[in-house]
């Protein structure tokens, strides 16, 4: 955390600031701010610098404010990588569904295992060696395009209301421009829109059905898990449209897992 310290340094010194002028801008920001938890005191100022102390993330703010510089980097020089929260969100494997909610990095790319980190040809079938360690940068391409038009959610270890479709563990992509329910244009189960919905309880995967103001979340058969019933609108929101899914092709394991 030394290290970091002495960057903050080096970059105060570099614009010419002394203690006393980062105290008072801290000052003005606390105000401003209506918390005095943004205000950085000299001593405390000294400590961050030269005893690696760990500023709070207010004061991370202000001094981000006063250099000049961004959030990222300054989390970056604690040892704090931002790219890497979308790869450590999809490395968490809980019960629940829940959506996850990042931002693209600035490079248009994301963490990912490293020996993905090469040119790559979306045209061509590749082989991926599933033996890695480290993360490093995957082109948003590989994931039909990974952009901020789309919402996207791991479906949960426990969650197996749409299986074989969705396995627990997935990760799906949302697109919450279609969140109207249809009730025709499929000729199949797997043409059928599958709808992420948010309830009080948390989040489900399902086809779906709205008459006579109540939402049915359909499940798969082959879950055996009952449909639930909402009032609609009221109890559940239809979030969007599942249009992109990855998951894991293992049903032998995860059948086992759930038995």
């Amino acid at each position: 955390m030394q290290d970091a310290g002495r960057k903050l340094r080096r970059t105060r010194e570099y614009l010419g600031l002394k203690y006393r002028d980062v105290e008072e801008a801290s000052q003005v920001i606390a105000r401003q701010r209506g918390n005095q938890e943004f205000a950085i005191g000299l001593s405390r100022l000294a400590d961050i610098e030269n005893k690696g102390t760990v500023p709070s993330v207010f004061r991370i703010y202000s001094m981000a404010a006063i250099y000049g510089l961004s959030l990222r980097k300054i989390l970056q020089w604690y040892g704090i990588d931002v790219d890497a929260l979308a790869g450590d969100a999809m490395g968490v494997l809980l019960a629940p569904t829940r959506p996850i909610d990042f931002e693209n990095s600035p490079d248009g790319a994301f963490n990912v295992p490293a020996e993905f980190d090469r040119p790559w040809d979306l045209s061509k079938t590749s082989f991926l060696n599933r033996q890695f360690q480290a993360w490093g940068k995957l082109p948003i391409g590989l994931l039909d395009k990974l952009d901020v038009r789309y919402r996207y959610a791991l479906i949960g270890e426990a969650d197996w209301s749409m299986y074989p479709i969705i396995s627990p563990g997935s990760f799906i992509q949302i697109d919450e421009s279609k969140r109207r329910v249809a009730y025709a244009g499929w000729t199949h189960e797997y043409e059928r829109p599958i709808y992420f919905v948010e309830h009080r309880k948390g989040y489900r995967c399902g086809w779906c059905a709205h008459k006579d103001g109540f939402l049915v979340v359909q499940t798969h058969p082959a879950s055996q898990m009952a449909p639930e019933i909402f009032r609609y609108p009221g109890e559940a929101d239809v979030i969007g449209q599942v249009v992109g899914l990855a998951k894991r092709l293992d049903p032998g394991k995860a059948l086992r897992r759930h038995s």
